[in-house]
């Protein structure tokens, strides 16, 4: 069955965010939540419903993806992963900001430099 171009868009090949609900998303979503911390491989499993066989091979494989550092026994999320979550948040708080503040365009306009012009 054909899907919309917006639906193909949507889709991400590259291992974009874990799905909620599966082991990926579960771990990640703990290691967010307690992002001044780091855990070992037992504290994740008891933290999270994520089968403690699984948990080893999910976080390799966040770690290779670059959502979480491992040092030693400890995990954590990773600070690149922190930084975009971060960035999401700003970006959305300012989206939501620009729905519900009016912008007057011919205000912008009155202080509003075009480039083309030279500036001395």
């Amino acid at each position: 069955m054909p899907i919309s171009t917006d639906r193909f868009e949507e889709i991400n090949d590259d291992g974009d965010a874990p799905s909620p609900g599966t082991n990926a998303g579960e771990i990640l979503s703990f290691l967010e939540a307690n992002a001044d911390q780091a855990f070992t491989q037992s504290e994740v499993a008891k933290a999270t419903d994520v089968k403690r066989g699984s948990v080893g091979p999910t976080l390799v494989r966040l770690r290779e993806s670059g959502r979480v550092d491992h040092r030693g026994k400890y995990w954590r999320i990773s600070d690149h992963e922190r930084s975009l979550n971060d960035a999401v948040e700003h970006a959305s708080a300012v989206a939501a900001s620009h729905e519900t503040e009016s912008f007057e365009y011919d205000e912008w306009m009155e202080h509003a430099v075009d480039p083309r012009e030279d500036r001395e």
